[in-house]
């Protein structure tokens, strides 16, 4: 079993082994999933895409938006 402790802040480290495991890298993103009475963590999937600002903007995503800004 492995293990670690909470800090009075609530913040833990999260051990190697499981880093390792879950091949963590500093800013990958966590996702935490409560079942009954155990908390299943994995990492967070990401879309392969670099961080866009604009991806919230719903009225930027038609077709010719993409083709217009797709060389940026």
């Amino acid at each position: 079993m492995i293990s670690s402790k909470l800090t009075s802040k609530a913040q833990t480290t999260i051990p190697q082994p499981v880093r390792v495991a879950l091949r963590l890298e500093p800013g990958d993103e966590l996702v935490y999933e409560i079942v009954d009475q155990r908390v299943i963590l994995t990492r967070a999937r990401t879309s392969g895409r670099a961080d866009d600002p604009f991806r919230t903007f719903h009225e930027w995503s038609t077709e010719a938006d993409a083709e217009a800004y797709a060389e940026l």
